[in-house]
């Protein structure tokens, strides 16, 4: 591959013309001293010389500079492989230092910065990748469990039969779960997930969940209510099904970490003339600082333990963020350890005709 090569005549020309002056300096008075010509003389001496001798210098300094500083600057180039990979070869090969100098180490952050992220990237897909495993792991030994002892000789007690065969039931549902919610994920994160949006009654459609959760959230003695008793009907545009997925999930989250005998509270404001902010708190354990950055991350939780023996897929809230976004709106999360959490969500208002 060819490498354009850019002259610079800087260096040159201001090291000529250094050496061009202290010569001249040096050899003016000497030629006055030892052969004792007139002034005149002596000064068209001094103008060829010094013209003479900075073409001369400034002819000797590029040529030097230019192959001295191009084979050096070829070399670092094939030695960092940027011959087919590194946008500076969209621009010529500079005998100016600065240039080069400023060029090597933009290119050495933005190496550092993609290493660094590719780092970031790697730890990433470790962390889930483990997460994977041991989400599908679980149910798979659930149901290879109930199942090997149903075949080693336990098929014959009818109530045993029975019993097993709805838990390893129950693991197959849970493998299912997690793999449809992986699928949407991936959907959603491709743009293979078609919308369905629609105007549709907000406050009513919080209502539905409300009652399709009340029994899991008596379980806990948990209260479900608008913050505000005398809501009024908000009309929003979006995927219904899509955001009661939301709305089932936020609330279904609260109930799990929230405080047994608590409050989960649902409020929709009127944010701006186009846009409804719906909220989502409890009076939980709440959630730590440091994990708050990471709680849309698929298969993350805050208290791996517990969390896990509640059930769920551990995608949950990654599948939020992703309906959200899909929706080209904003999520929010804020929580204060041991005082409760609250999540909240922008929708699109309907405009209603005066």
């Amino acid at each position: 591959m060819k490498i354009s090569f850019k002259k610079t005549y800087r260096f040159a020309l201001i090291s000529a013309f250094y050496i061009s002056l202290f010569a001249t300096a040096l050899v003016m008075p000497l030629a006055t001293i030892l052969f004792n010509v007139s002034f005149k003389s002596i000064l068209t001496f001094g103008v060829i010389f010094i013209f003479s001798i900075y073409i001369y210098s400034f002819i000797i300094i590029q040529y030097r500079a230019e192959h001295f500083i191009y084979r050096r600057v070829k070399k670092f180039y094939d030695d960092v492989s940027l011959l087919e990979s590194s946008n500076l070869l969209s621009h010529p090969i500079t005998t100016d230092m600065e240039t080069l100098t400023r060029e090597v180490k933009k290119f050495a952050t933005d190496k550092k910065l993609e290493i660094e992220m590719l780092k970031v990237r790697e730890e990433y897909r470790r962390e889930f990748l483990g997460n994977v495993s041991h989400e599908l792991k679980t149910p798979l030994f659930t149901v290879q469990g109930y199942l090997s002892t149903l075949i080693d000789g336990a098929m014959e007690d009818k109530t045993i039969r029975k019993k097993y065969l709805k838990r390893a039931e129950k693991g197959v549902e849970r493998l299912i779960y997690i793999v449809e919610d992986l699928d949407m994920i991936t959907k959603l994160e491709v743009g293979d997930l078609n919308l369905d949006f629609s105007d549709f009654d907000i406050v009513e459609l919080i209502q539905n969940v409300f009652d399709l959760l009340e029994m899991k959230a008596d379980k806990r003695k948990i209260t479900l209510a608008f913050e505000n008793d005398q809501i009024q009907p908000v009309f929003v545009h979006g995927d219904k099904d899509k955001i009661q997925q939301v709305i089932e999930n936020l609330i279904v989250n609260s109930i799990k970490y929230g405080k047994e005998g608590g409050l989960t509270e649902v409020d929709v404001i009127n944010l701006t003339k186009k846009k409804v902010l719906v909220r989502i708190s409890d009076d939980g354990e709440g959630i730590e600082k440091q994990n708050i950055p990471r709680l849309f991350e698929r298969f993350y939780r805050v208290n791996k333990s517990g969390s896990r023996s509640e059930g769920g897929s551990g995608l949950g809230l990654a599948i939020v963020k992703h309906i959200i976004e899909a929706h080209k709106e904003k999520i929010y999360a804020e929580s204060e350890f041991g005082i409760g959490s609250e999540f909240s969500f922008t929708l699109k208002k309907v405009q209603q005709n005066d």
